[in-house]
């Protein structure tokens, strides 16, 4: 299953009561790695600062999933690193990508995002 090649990513993240959270965002990647972008002080940004093990799988534009969740391990990128999952999202997803992306800058600036690199267990 490649998951990079789907439109969406159902990244599941967990409160400390063992609490799922499903979050449906773009991924880009390849080659084992994937990636996501999110606002900095999303809900999600701060599981995965807490605790990388989530559960990873496709799904629609809603959360619905489409396909088989698996265990994986999420970490934050750096500055550098989620300059480069921004420039993976604008390639993957065109002109909407673009706009979405150029849109958040304005609004939150370029620290306002960071990229999470997701890996299937």
């Amino acid at each position: 299953m490649d998951l990079a090649a789907g439109k969406y990513l159902l990244l599941t993240t967990f409160r400390k009561d063992g609490t799922p959270v499903p979050t449906p965002v773009w991924v880009a990647g390849g080659n084992g790695t994937l990636y996501a972008w999110s606002v900095a002080d999303a809900g999600k940004v701060k599981r995965i600062r807490r605790s990388g093990d989530v559960r990873i799988g496709p799904c629609d534009l809603r959360g619905k999933p489409t396909g088989e969740q698996v265990p994986a391990t999420a970490r934050l990128l750096d500055q550098a690193g989620s300059d480069h999952v921004r420039s993976l999202i604008a390639k993957k997803y065109g002109v909407v990508g673009k706009v979405t992306l150029f849109g958040s800058r304005l609004r939150r600036g370029r620290e306002g995002t960071i990229g999470i690199e997701i890996k299937p267990a």
